[in-house]
């Protein structure tokens, strides 16, 4: 049995920040453990700029956003367990992972989760038809693309205008190849407004809302699919059915975090992010079980994982040395207009200033986002737009959390 302070599983931009902030917080004995070779996760695939605008305040691409932190994990020595894959974690902080030199145990103080997240598969999604070559997760056709040198085909359609499948129109369209339409189920897209401009309208890509894949056609490799559009319901309207010849697919419908793990721990999972529920320390149920980044909620940008890690880290720290204690915890509900808000509840012990991300349920022109406590508004804000793809966030004084004894709520208006 291995004894380490904290144990951050997970050495994406998440862990990395996570880490960092723990030992720069008066915790030595930090260590990272993560399956790949090389830190730095889902970033190294991502050769497009666009990263650490608002932390470095220049663009970097994935890679250099990924080695600054890299760099910073090295300067303090902090120990990294690559190609390390963890099976099991214990509500005891009992760690069980896998490497080549056989089968680790590891008993922590603190653990951090920080897996990320994944992208949903062709099987989640139940279209009919055939099976053939050229179907591809948009991730696995970037990290083809970019980091293995593949050309994954010639004429693309996309399913989903998440992120991914925006920057992937237009990183098809850079190696040659024709990307035939984007498709979204939904009447708006999910992804940022900027990659909506940047990606598909500057290189006149059609985006198809309220539509999507019906129908694979093919056998052994891909030959066109056909696509409709849908109602109000979601339900198929059959006269809009149309075919269209490609060789890929690329499906962009969705991530979910890498949640096997923090449910085996027996933490309780909340029903619309499917990640851990945590309080502003981004504290668990299980005692000195932390999570962050996107297994805990899928972030817009990597500036804003690394910031709420941080939050992660500090807190992992605080409570390996005793300075985070127990306290009455007040529940955070997301209501009218608001999707989901974290953290899900809130630690009135020793607070501090809290921020409250969210989003809402749909897109809005003109709104007052507002958080009260009964009929006590502790903070507002008016958005001239507010949209699903885009987090919002909302500060709350921590004098304003002095009297509040049961909950907290968190809803919109239009104005």
């Amino acid at each position: 049995m291995i004894n380490h302070d904290i144990v951050v599983v997970g050495g994406g931009p998440a862990g990395m920040a996570a880490a960092i902030a723990a030992y720069d917080n008066g915790v030595r004995d930090v260590v990272i453990l993560d399956r790949e070779k090389n830190l730095g996760g889902i970033l190294q695939q991502c050769i497009h700029n666009g990263f650490g605008l608002h932390k470095f305040g220049e663009e970097l691409t994935g890679p250099e956003y990924a080695n600054i932190y890299s760099k910073k994990v090295a300067e303090r020595g902090i120990e990294v367990y690559n190609e390390t894959t963890v099976t099991d974690i214990s509500k005891e902080k009992i760690i069980t992972a896998t490497n080549s030199n056989g089968i680790l145990k590891i008993k922590a103080k603190a653990v951090i989760l920080a897996m990320g997240c994944r992208e949903r598969s062709r099987g989640a999604l139940n279209i009919a038809g055939t099976r053939p070559a050229g179907i591809y997760s948009a991730g696995t056709a970037q990290k083809l693309i970019n980091c293995e040198g593949y050309s994954v085909g010639e004429r693309v359609v996309i399913l989903g205008s998440g992120d991914i499948g925006l920057i992937m129109a237009r990183r098809m369209t850079l190696e040659g190849a024709k990307v035939e339409a984007v498709c979204e189920l939904m009447s708006y897209s999910g992804g940022l407004t900027r990659n909506i401009v940047q990606c598909l309208n500057d290189f006149n890509i059609p985006l198809y809302l309220s539509t999507t894949v019906v129908e694979i056609h093919g056998e052994e490799r891909l030959e066109g699919v056909t696509v409709a559009k849908v109602d109000s319901k979601n339900q198929i309207l059959e006269d809009t059915k149309r075919y269209i010849p490609c060789d890929t697919l690329l499906l962009s419908v969705g991530l979910i975090p890498e949640n096997e793990l923090t449910r085996s721990i027996g933490i309780e999972l909340n029903n619309i992010t499917n990640g851990a529920e945590v309080n502003q320390n981004r504290q668990s149920n299980i005692d000195g079980v932390f999570a962050c980044g996107n297994v805990l909620h899928v972030h817009d940008l990597v500036d804003y994982v690394s910031d709420e890690s941080e939050i992660a880290g500090k807190s992992a720290a605080k409570y390996v040395n005793g300075q985070l204690s127990g306290g009455k915890e007040i529940d955070v509900k997301a209501e009218n207009g608001i999707r989901y808000v974290l953290p899900q509840k809130i630690n009135l012990e020793n607070t501090e200033d809290i921020a409250l991300l969210m989003r809402v349920d749909k897109p809005y022109d003109r709104v007052q986002i507002t958080v009260k406590a009964g009929e006590v508004i502790l903070a507002n804000v008016k958005r001239i737009r507010a949209v699903p793809g885009e987090m919002e966030k909302i500060i709350i004084k921590k004098e304003g959390l002095v009297n509040i004894c049961d909950s907290i709520t968190v809803g919109l208006e239009e104005i």
